[in-house]
């Protein structure tokens, strides 16, 4: 039974601290228990691919977290170190290319011509890397062509 409040005043420092020491602990383990659920949780295909059918004890999961952690490591070792600036323009790049792959799905007017050349200048992105974008990326032009009729200058929906 917990003490009253008026009783908890009446205890000394000492006391209070071994009255709230289980209660401490409890928490302490409960948030463990939580981390190591998220871990397996997280981790369920590895575990899978590793120890199938096999009921995990918190050091096995405790010991394929770190095991996943160190290949994971490794491998982005392997692929080499990527500096902020690499990765910005690597990311502007494809954000680039989904923007004019989404431009050219859609009936070319005047203002997707203007951002379809905007983006093709290599001065579009500040900061980053004044390259082109990456062949994949269609022209304005090869953009207007694919969504015209051969026979016309400019499609119109109308």
């Amino acid at each position: 039974m917990a003490p009253s409040p008026v009783a908890v005043e009446l205890l000394s420092p000492k006391e209070k601290n071994r009255l709230r020491k289980p209660v401490v602990e409890k928490m302490r383990r409960d948030r463990i228990n939580s981390s190591i659920e998220q871990l397996k949780l997280l981790l369920e295909q590895e575990f899978a691919r590793h120890q199938p059918n096999s009921k995990l004890e918190k050091a096995d999961i405790l010991e394929m977290a770190v095991s996943y952690l160190k290949h994971s490591k490794a491998f982005a070792a392997a692929a080499g170190p990527k500096s902020l600036h690499q990765d910005y323009s690597e990311g502007y790049s494809w954000c680039l290319q989904e923007a004019v792959q989404f431009l050219t799905l859609h009936a070319a007017s005047d203002t997707q011509t203007k951002l379809l050349y905007h983006f093709q200048r290599p001065s579009a992105a500040p900061g980053a890397p004044t390259k082109e974008p990456q062949a994949s990326a269609p022209t304005p032009a090869k953009a207007n062509a694919a969504a015209h009729q051969p026979s016309c200058g400019l499609w119109r929906p109308w």
